[in-house]
């Protein structure tokens, strides 16, 4: 059974920076494409950032880029999200995903911004951020 598992959410203010990390077990980290996607009460699930399964490859959406970073470590099977910078756009409960990936170069190539795409999922983390 695979278990994902988010930590590191909390309440920040404004300007503040926060990382949340991600576990995964009951499959090879290696063999996993891993991404963040967010969601309010008021809006849909949305792309935070991805990761290809050597971490070779990045994305991230827009209202993000230049503020977050993704890594990961293979050797501990974690992923994290820098998150900097933050504002109460920001807010939302953060949830971790998981998607099956072949070793290949190819599938290092591959970034899906796309929730579908994604196999397994963690139960989320709340983020809140205050002015």
């Amino acid at each position: 059974q695979v278990r994902v598992t988010e930590t590191g959410g909390g309440s920040v203010r404004a300007g503040d920076s926060l990382t949340l990390s991600c576990a995964v077990s009951g499959r090879t980290f290696s063999h996993l494409a891993m991404a963040w996607f967010r969601q309010t009460p008021k809006k849909e699930r949305e792309f935070v950032a991805a990761i290809s399964w050597s971490g070779a490859n990045t994305g991230y959406g827009d209202s993000v880029k230049g503020r977050f970073t993704i890594s990961r470590d293979n050797a501990d099977s974690t992923m994290t999200l820098q998150m900097d910078s933050l504002n109460p756009e920001d807010a939302a409960v953060y949830f971790c995903a998981a998607a099956d990936s072949p070793q290949t170069v190819m599938a290092d190539l591959v970034i899906s911004i796309d929730q579908s795409a994604y196999d397994y999922w963690g139960q989320g983390t709340q983020v809140t951020v205050t002015v």
